[in-house]
């Protein structure tokens, strides 16, 4: 099984990182992997694709004649694509040598549409001891709750994984007509998110089924400061909300999770990390539960400001 990993960037200072993601495909354990990879509108960096991958049968470079946005980068990249199935990491993202292994793994096994995994975190500039586990999701990681049963070790349907370990039979994707190129843009609207949610409920609606999530498909995602920063976290947490109500309207097919998501919130990590508290003392532990609700209370004046625009 051909399964083609697509690669967007847009900008050369990221290109350092790009290249580690880039090799981190070429160094796969398994043995028909295609790596694509997309500039979106910036020659530069086509051009040095090309330099340094331009000698390989298995890469294929695509340049996007202008800056469209990772929703068309990745479809532009999927267009070009020979694999029977595709993949999609991020250009901040390093693959485990195993990732497309057990990817296939999976497809070889259950008659699904599309298999995502893991995502953990590489922590460019230190672990912040104030972020719970709870809202890892802001950070573009796994976070604690994610799973079929709440469990982020357990395999099984969700609805879907993060945009930057997820993938698709190629047949399914091209007859669904790839990402939502208006998520993200959408009357004007830069701050709504969500063109995997998006695809993931045509998918299911199509299919009958969501994304089987195999938490042994891991990728690492690189967190700079700027994603520890705590202003950054409650200003993403908002637009974050805000874009939930967006895709309940859009999208109400796709909502569900977020509820689940809020009741275990209340129900068991306030009162779990309450009693972590009481038995343990410690700052760290203290400072997780306050900003737990500082988030919390992020994502519901989002939630709130999008029932004002999302009618």
């Amino acid at each position: 099984m051909r399964v083609s990993v697509v690669v967007c960037t847009h900008a050369m200072d990221r290109y350092t990182d790009c290249y580690e993601a880039a090799r981190s495909v070429l160094d796969q354990s398994h043995d028909d992997v295609e790596l694509v990879l997309v500039s979106d509108g910036d020659e530069a960096i086509a051009d040095r694709f090309e330099d340094d991958f331009g000698d390989r049968t298995d890469v294929r470079v695509h340049c996007n004649d202008e800056n469209v946005g990772l929703a068309v980068s990745r479809n532009n990249g999927a267009a070009v694509a020979t694999g029977d199935v595709v993949a999609f990491l991020d250009d901040d993202a390093i693959a485990d040598r195993e990732w497309v292994a057990e990817l296939v793994d999976v497809y070889q096994r259950e008659d699904v549409p599309a298999v995502g995994g893991k995502q953990v975190p590489r922590w460019v500039a230190g672990k912040p001891a104030f972020l719970p586990a709870e809202f890892y999701w802001l950070i573009g990681v796994t976070h604690l709750g994610f799973g079929p049963d709440g469990d982020p070790d357990e395999p099984g349907e969700v609805r879907n994984t993060f945009g930057s370990n997820i993938s698709f039979r190629m047949d399914i994707f091209e007859e669904l007509g790839g990402f939502e190129k208006e998520i993200g843009g959408r009357r004007g609207d830069k701050n709504l998110q969500g063109e995997e949610t998006e695809f993931c409920a045509r998918l299911k609606a199509a299919s009958g089924y969501g994304v089987y999530y195999n938490p042994d498909a891991v990728i690492a995602h690189k967190i700079f400061d700027y994603r520890t920063d705590p202003g950054w976290l409650i200003d993403r947490a908002f637009w974050q909300g805000y874009s939930k109500r967006g895709m309940e309207v859009l999208v109400p097919e796709s909502t569900g999770d977020e509820s689940e998501f809020l009741s275990s919130l209340l129900f068991d990590s306030v009162p779990n990390r309450l009693d972590g508290i009481v038995r343990s003392p410690s700052v760290a532990g203290v400072l997780q539960l306050l900003f737990l609700f500082v988030l919390t209370g992020a994502v519901g004046a989002g939630y709130l400001y999008g029932t004002t625009v999302w009618r």
